[in-house]
């Protein structure tokens, strides 16, 4: 049974403001899909490509800031007692403005079109300032500040440095302004989405979500303390020495020999989460555990895959490198877990509504699905099995394009469609036993009214 006596919903969001995040993530998916059947090869050739820069930001904004955004409206009310201020309004407006403004920039960069560009950077830019803001204000008004809650508001403040270079980058700012080197602006800039946003906020919700969901023990109080603060300032030092490199102060290996360190800091992590995994007291694995122990091996075949790139130009330079790289990172281990924690959120966040809504009425009559009941295993095993072809796939089209593009294209189309019907068949669920609930709840006020 799942411990939620810490766990309060009297502020939380209606549920349909986490639900529109998780279901809006596999329709981009569905999207990013589309484009590996139509395009195939050609996003394969180099990360520079209009249609690769697009694919890109359908995975990172589409996909998993979609999820870690919806996560967060609903976790901080939930876990750490404190609500978004206007929730709603804000929760709404936020995923209107950061869907819209996905399409419109994946349009700007098939087509070019510098209107589009611009539109695209002002509601990505706006959505995610509104973010932003509202979260930073729940964020500083918790009372008892852990390691969880300083994780998070690091990784929020990452994903504002992320906006900041993007909207700069988009805006043709720098190059106006003769700044060279754009590439390693780019990189600074997918630092920082990647690794602060993505990779700072997954520690943070892995010291609450592995213990609780995955019945492990708890991460080591040292460990929790100190990692993501180190790799925050770590980060921020990685970022001045890039600087530095651009400028032709330092050497462009120093910001790399930084960067080793911050890359030994998310292995130790994903290490750590893989002992506490094997030390967990439900012997059978589900599939949460599964996609996200996927996630914590990938991390190592990044680091692998970074330092061989960094230590023999002829892999470094090979235009397979940034690829292979990025496919690892924000399939292996972002989608992974984005994955996971779908299947855990969604049916928990389903049941614990409904279990309140049941406790408040006094209902017992009618029965709340247990959270297995509102996914089944049969269900989301094959979505992992589908989603584990698409990786490999995607992986080995990154060295043959031209033998397995489609094929990621078409397995990731069914991964999608798969997770997107399985989110579906939980929303109906809750909202049939809700709607039990109320029919119930309005026939005792009725009964209560005749004998009156």
């Amino acid at each position: 049974m799942l411990n939620t006596a810490n766990l309060s919903l009297d502020q939380a969001p209606p549920i349909s403001i986490p639900f529109r995040y998780f279901l809006t993530a596999p329709l981009f998916g569905l999207a990013a899909a589309g484009m590996l059947l139509v395009s195939g090869p050609d996003l394969f050739l180099t990360r520079w490509s209009p249609m690769t820069l697009g694919l890109t930001h359908l995975l990172t904004l589409g996909m998993l800031a979609m999820v870690m955004c919806g996560a967060l409206l609903q976790m901080l009310p939930v876990l750490a007692g404190s609500p978004v201020p206007k929730v709603v309004a804000v929760g709404s407006v936020c995923h209107l403005l950061i869907s819209l403004g996905t399409g419109m920039l994946v349009f700007a960069f098939l087509s070019g079109s510098v209107v589009g560009d611009a539109v695209a950077l002002v509601m990505v830019g706006s959505g995610i300032m509104l973010f932003f803001v509202a979260v930073m204000i729940a964020l500083w008004r918790v009372k008892s500040v852990s390691a969880t809650i300083i994780a998070i508001r690091l990784s929020v403040v990452s994903f504002l440095i992320t906006l900041l270079l993007g909207l700069l980058l988009g805006s043709g700012v720098l190059g106006a302004m003769g700044f060279g080197h754009i590439a390693s602006l780019v990189d600074v800039h997918l630092g920082w989405g990647i690794l602060g946003w993505i990779g700072l906020l997954l520690i943070g919700i892995s010291y609450q979500v592995v213990p609780m969901f995955q019945v492990t023990p708890e991460y080591p109080s040292r460990l929790r303390q100190f990692l993501a603060p180190a790799l925050f300032i770590g980060m921020l030092i990685w970022t001045a020495l890039m600087l530095g490199g651009i400028s032709g102060v330092l050497s462009e290996t120093v910001p790399s020999v930084w960067m080793f360190f911050l890359v030994s800091g998310f292995v130790l992590y994903a290490v750590v989460t893989l002992r506490l995994q094997l030390r967990r007291k439900r012997r059978i694995p589900d599939i949460t555990m599964l996609f996200w122990r996927t996630g914590m091996l990938f991390v190592p075949v990044c680091a692998f895959i970074w330092i061989a790139g960094n230590l023999s130009p002829a892999i470094g330079y090979s235009p397979h490198f940034n690829l292979l790289l990025g496919v690892s990172l924000l399939l292996g281990v972002g989608m992974s877990v984005i994955n996971g924690m779908l299947y855990k959120i969604v049916p928990f966040l389903s049941w614990f509504h409904l279990q309140n809504r049941q406790m408040s009425l006094m209902c017992m009559t009618i029965k709340v699905p247990n959270m297995k009941e509102f996914i089944s295993d049969k269900a989301a095993r094959l979505q992992f099995h589908l989603f584990l072809l698409a990786l490999l796939a995607a992986l080995l089209a990154t060295l043959y394009p031209g033998w397995f593009a489609h094929l990621a294209g078409l397995f990731f189309f069914a991964s999608n469609a798969l997770l997107l019907k399985n989110l579906v068949v939980a929303m109906v669920r809750y909202r049939e036993t809700n709607r039990a609930l109320l029919a119930y709840a309005e026939s005792a006020r009725s009964s209560d009214d005749e004998v009156n």
